[in-house]
């Protein structure tokens, strides 16, 4: 197992360097730059002539490289990022790319952690319930309410909610605080104040998630009931709960842990749409601005992040993967 974990770990290094070029190549094929929109925001706002925001965006692109080619541009980037760890300046936050990035990171992960487990844990319940009493009454209302979990997008869930909760219950929506908490200290008020809008993005995230598991899990445990092991152990007498969650269970569950390296990176992103709704301040909208103002060192920066993370996620769940079924070897 160790010598796997190794091997994955080298395979990954020039994995990120061809995702990382790819994705500078990406961010850079829009036409303009980020001192296009500079120049147009500069004198719209401030109502200089055009000559003088030219020669502002010339100082700018002189100190921060941008007057170099693309090529050296993206080799200066990755040197200070494996050299100093130094991601880049964020020129339309003006502060650096890492501060950026870590200032909302952390509620971005709560969310995504939260809606990740919620997901998980209850579509995996309901989805072992929905196969036990298959065609049931209740099997039937989970199945109608996952397909419109599934085709309904998060952000028009997240409209739905905030109509309802602040037009028929009177309550505050948006951001993770009532206006009165945004820059009060933390106390016990504020605290209760923040579980009382947090819970809105972790459903609105997590609830397609949920609906997913809640299929997957119900289809491959009706399709394992029905294989000639699982008919030998209900012959020899086990008790059924005994069969479904000792045998069968753990080879229903693998489609489940397969995927969970694979949904994190895609929560990360904090829900892009569903965040601007909501108007939280999540990694999800800085990202959309940082692609809208091409500022290429913050958006290169998060997609490397989400590279990363779709790289471990994956290693955790092979190695998730060999604890659940022990047929599995990496030797």
């Amino acid at each position: 197992m160790l010598s796997y974990i190794l091997r994955r770990i080298l395979y990954a290094i020039p994995l990120l360097v061809v995702i990382s070029f790819i994705s500078f190549i990406i961010i850079n094929l829009p036409p303009g730059d980020y001192l296009t929109t500079f120049k147009s925001t500069l004198m719209s706002r401030t109502g200089i002539s055009k000559l003088e925001a030219e020669r502002i965006a010339a100082e700018v692109e002189k100190k921060y490289g941008l007057d170099k080619p693309f090529i050296a541009q993206y080799f200066n980037w990755i040197k200070n990022i494996v050299l100093k760890g130094d991601f880049g300046y964020s020129f339309n936050y003006k502060r650096p790319v890492s501060e950026v990035i870590w200032s909302r990171l952390g509620m971005t992960m709560l969310i995504a952690l939260g809606a990740h487990m919620i997901s998980v844990v209850v579509g995996v319940i309901i989805g072992i319930f929905s196969a036990i009493y298959k065609y049931g009454v209740v099997d039937t209302i989970f199945t109608v309410l996952s397909f419109l979990a599934l085709s309904v997008p998060p952000f028009f869930v997240a409209l739905v909610l905030m109509y309802l909760i602040s037009v028929k219950v009177g309550g505050h929506v948006g951001g993770f605080f009532s206006p009165e908490y945004v820059m009060a200290d933390w106390n016990w008020a504020k605290f209760i104040d923040f579980l009382k809008h947090i819970w809105i993005p972790i459903f609105v995230v997590g609830l397609a998630g949920t609906a997913r598991n809640m299929r997957v899990m119900r289809t491959n445990l009706l399709d394992v009931l029905n294989q000639q092991y699982i008919m030998v152990a209900r012959a020899k007498g086990l008790k059924k709960n005994h069969v479904i969650f000792k045998h069968a269970l753990r080879n229903a569950i693998q489609p489940i842990v397969m995927y969970l390296g694979m949904s994190l990176p895609f929560l990360i992103q904090g829900a892009m749409v569903s965040s601007i709704v909501l108007s939280l301040p999540t990694t999800g909208p800085m990202f959309f601005t940082a692609l809208n103002t091409q500022d290429m060192y913050l958006a290169g920066s998060f997609l490397m992040m989400l590279s990363v993370t779709l790289v471990i996620g994956n290693l955790l769940s092979d190695i998730l993967l060999a604890l659940v079924d022990p047929r599995v070897s990496y030797e």
